[in-house]
């Protein structure tokens, strides 16, 4: 029995904090052996699945993973702090092992080391742990990994001892890019922040740079497969700025009060992000840098932030659900490794082309205004919360990248995943949800296919199959061009400092 101590002023305590709940026969209703659901890969005898964290993406993505990877329930442990009743029976349908710690930085290594193994897979969905400490023991072991974002131990995020820069995702992109650099490219395969964004989106990306050219009449022959050939393609385009545009209108039967946190994903997630940095990646076509910008003084340098909040720095943006909308400049890792990756350099080895990027996020309404109240209360939690599932009566999670600053003006590509076509395509989801479970089930499925990648991001690799599988459950992929700039009717009603020289500057986008 694993064990951990817990220790108080009077004693030191030894107490089992590990337990593990017996496998049951699955009780599903659906057939995962039935031939309309195709096996893309399938599970060695003594390989495992274990999935760490089992919220909102992790109860969504089990049947995806019964459906599309051949592995029996035996190959599946879910590790969490605590299980609800709803939980341990939703797992016990799966006839998953249910596997009770609670991970710390100081207390984390027991269960790893009794459940992973090597060629293992470790699905990192969890709050509040290291995603470094987790891929560190992978690498160690041999076992694969794949994670949604790069997550700090708990209060890494908001650590008031913590400069602005070190509590940024820069910072936290830098330690996994430091990390990598000590270890094989041919090493496990350990696939970073492939959720849907980021994750998807960045695959969006190319295939948005693809219709561009083909939309233009440039004949480019194969798609690229380098950075630098994929940066030079986005460059030939013409794409100066590139937003992941998403407008979430998902509503619930239930009116949310006033003490409450409403949300379709994670509540904590989204509170901590929404308290770090903007961050955007930073354009080489930028004539004006922020008066709040803030360059970093180590790594990359493909991205700054501002010095304010993102859940306050609101920021104009285009999405086919709505036309043009105010939505929040929230922090995400793909707004910084898309700009990285798409950066092109001369013979001389000095920046030639690199889009701006960033994350214009408009949550389901509920949500938004929980934000608000949040920050409002400068950022003191609410009473209650509840995430937003079966409660949802309508709405849709409208996810895409707007590709601008081309011959077409603005192209939007992604996903418009109405609430009913996710409940229509898969079990224990919403629309916002199932998206997050795409990006898991691609990613799992390409690392078990390619298991000897070494620890890559979302941009390096190919975008083809990840779509392949991907798409049919997003609802309606949709490509859509639209002629909106983000300095259409400004200065009719006040003066307004408007670039309209280039409507692409980064300053046209922000709302003061």
């Amino acid at each position: 029995m694993l064990t951990s101590r817990i220790v108080s002023a009077a004693k030191t305590i030894h107490t089992p904090v590990s337990r593990s709940f017996a496998t049951v026969a699955p009780r599903n209703v659906e057939n995962y052996n039935d031939s309309k659901w195709k096996k893309y890969v399938e599970l060695k005898p003594n390989q495992k699945v274990v999935m760490i964290g089992f919220g909102a993406i992790g109860q969504g993505v089990l049947a995806m993973l019964f459906r599309h990877i051949k592995m029996t329930p035996q190959q599946l442990v879910i590790l969490s702090n605590e299980f609800t009743d709803k939980q341990r029976q939703l797992a016990a349908s799966y006839g998953a092992q249910l596997v009770e710690y609670k991970l710390t930085k100081d207390d984390y290594l027991a269960p790893l080391q009794q459940h992973i193994k090597n060629d293992d897979f470790l699905i990192n969905l969890s709050v509040d742990v290291s995603s470094l400490a987790l891929m560190e023991h992978c690498q160690k072991v041999g076992a694969l990994y794949l994670d949604t974002c790069n997550e700090p131990w708990a209060g890494g995020y908001s650590d008031p001892t913590q400069s602005a820069s070190a509590r940024s995702n820069y910072a936290f992109r830098e330690s996994v890019l430091d990390f990598k650099k000590k270890h094989p490219k041919n090493g496990a395969t350990a696939l970073i922040t492939h959720g849907a964004n980021p994750g998807l989106v960045s695959h969006f990306v190319k295939q948005g740079i693809l219709d561009i050219a083909r939309d233009t009449n440039m004949n480019i022959g194969k798609a690229p497969t380098s950075g630098q050939d994929w940066a030079m393609l986005a460059n030939q385009v013409g794409v100066k700025s590139i937003h992941v545009s998403e407008r979430d209108t998902q509503a619930s039967s239930i009116t949310k009060s006033l003490d409450e946190f409403v949300n379709t994903w994670s509540i904590e997630g989204y509170v901590e992000e929404g308290k770090q940095p903007a961050e955007l990646g930073w354009g080489t076509h930028e004539k004006e840098f922020p008066a709040d910008g803030v360059r970093h003084d180590n790594g990359c340098q493909a991205a700054i932030f501002l010095d304010r909040p993102g859940a306050l720095t609101k920021v104009r943006s285009w999405n086919p659900i709505c036309g043009p909308f105010h939505s929040l400049l929230i922090t995400h890792t793909e707004a910084i490794s898309i700009s990285d990756y798409f950066t092109q350099l001369d013979s001389n080895g000095k920046v030639a082309y690199r889009p701006t990027c960033h994350f214009a996020y408009h949550a389901a309404p509920d949500a938004h205004q929980s934000m608000m109240e949040v920050a409002g209360m400068e950022w003191k939690k609410h009473g209650k919360e509840r995430i937003m599932v079966d409660d949802i009566v309508s709405g849709t999670d409208s996810l895409g990248v707007l590709l601008m600053g081309h011959k077409k003006n603005a192209y939007w590509l992604g996903s418009m995943l109405s609430i009913e076509q996710a409940r229509s395509l898969v079990p224990n989801n919403n629309a916002t949800s199932l998206q997050v479970c795409v990006g898991v089930l691609t990613g799992v499925i390409h690392a078990l296919k390619n298991p000897r990648l070494g620890i890559v991001e979302p941009e390096e690799i190919d975008h083809k199959p990840i779509l392949e599988v991907g798409v049919p459950y997003l609802g309606n992929f949709v490509g859509k061009y639209t002629d909106w700039k983000p300095t259409d009717n400004r200065g009719v009603l006040f003066k307004e400092d408007v670039d309209y020289s280039d409507a692409w500057q980064f300053k046209n986008f922000r709302v003061m």
